[in-house]
């Protein structure tokens, strides 16, 4: 039987208006985050042309179209093709093996870390304590590596604690400035100690939404701990690591400027083992002796976006050619 419309009565409509009421709270969440996009990557993208053109410093004139410097210099500024990218062919494979392989390091460790980190403190019973673990586990990431750099120095410089123990017991002082053989080590012990904590929080919040009930039956089944983590804990959580890992090969030409530059402390002979792509760039302009840095900086952040940008396409795309459903896009 049919209901019949009360008279007078009108169809309600589902509009924008109403839609944007119901939406406020979460429209206000992503507001800043799109001011964010908007002023430091869509705005600034016009002068990816500075990349290609050989930048003079110009005034402008009072008929100039930009009265801005930078800006008029941009526009006035000849053209010169690809020739800024050949300042990183000199020192490409070693730019190119220190900021991918270490990236690569870290990723692969990271992963490891971060999970591990995440499921050990969600297995605390007590929530408080869980809580000031991970608390103590995230706060290094709010150190500066300029803090980290002194605190490191005071730790392995030669007369530094380190080797004050060492020489203690009879033995020979360490010249870590000057050794390469020991900086990979410290890069990725840096990283872990900073990041390891910062990064189990997105896995962390994502284990707590797993349902208990599958645990309980586990533990009913006679599953121990490791045969629950490695047969529900683990799956469910296999689309949380691939997606971030495809972010994070996106920023695998990118290294960690700040580590990279401070903790070495300006050693010249570690140039071989702590110089990536961001440090060569910067490097390159402060020594201002290169009548178009600015342009070779724009060639250098230009090749790090795109080659980040294709390589988070082949992963996806990889991904998605096995496993769909783990694909991000």
């Amino acid at each position: 039987m049919s209901v019949s419309k009360t008279a007078g009565s009108k169809p309600r409509k589902h509009g924008s208006q109403g839609g944007w009421k119901r939406q406020a709270a979460y429209c206000s969440m992503v507001l800043p985050g799109v001011i964010f996009l908007l002023l430091f990557s869509y705005l600034p993208m016009p002068g990816v042309i500075l990349a290609f053109k050989s930048y003079q410093m110009t005034i402008p004139t009072e008929s100039s179209l930009f009265q801005n410097v930078f800006l008029n210099s941009l526009i006035m500024s000849p053209w010169n093709g690809i020739n800024n990218f050949t300042y990183l062919l000199k020192d490409a494979p070693m730019l190119i093996r220190n900021t991918v392989g270490y990236n690569l390091l870290f990723m692969v460790v990271g992963i490891v870390l971060q999970v591990g980190l995440a499921v050990l403190i969600n297995e605390l019973r007590n929530r408080k304590t869980a809580k000031v673990y991970h608390t103590i586990a995230f706060m290094p990431y709010f150190v500066s590596w300029i803090v980290v750099m002194y605190a490191l120095y005071a730790m392995i410089a030669f007369n530094g604690f380190f080797n004050q123990i060492i020489t203690s017991t009879g033995g020979t002082a360490v010249r870590f400035y000057n050794e390469k053989k020991y900086w990979p080590w410290i890069f990725l012990l840096a990283n872990i100690w900073k990041y390891t904590g910062q990064g189990s929080i997105i896995y962390l919040a994502t284990l707590t939404g797993f349902d208990e009930q599958l645990y309980e039956a586990g533990a009913i089944d006679g599953a121990s701990k490791w045969q629950q983590f490695r047969y529900i804990t683990l799956p469910q959580l296999m689309p949380t690591i691939v997606m971030l890992q495809i972010l994070a090969v996106g920023r695998i030409f990118n290294g960690d400027f700040d580590m990279f530059y401070s903790l070495p402390n300006g050693s010249g002979t570690l140039r071989q083992v702590t110089t990536t792509i961001d440090v060569y760039v910067y490097d390159m302009l402060k020594k201002g002796n290169l009548r178009n840095s600015f342009g070779y900086a724009g060639a250098g952040a230009f090749f790090q976006s795109i080659v980040g940008f294709v390589l988070i396409l082949l992963t996806n795309w990889i991904v998605k050619k096995h496993q769909p459903e783990m694909a991000l896009f």
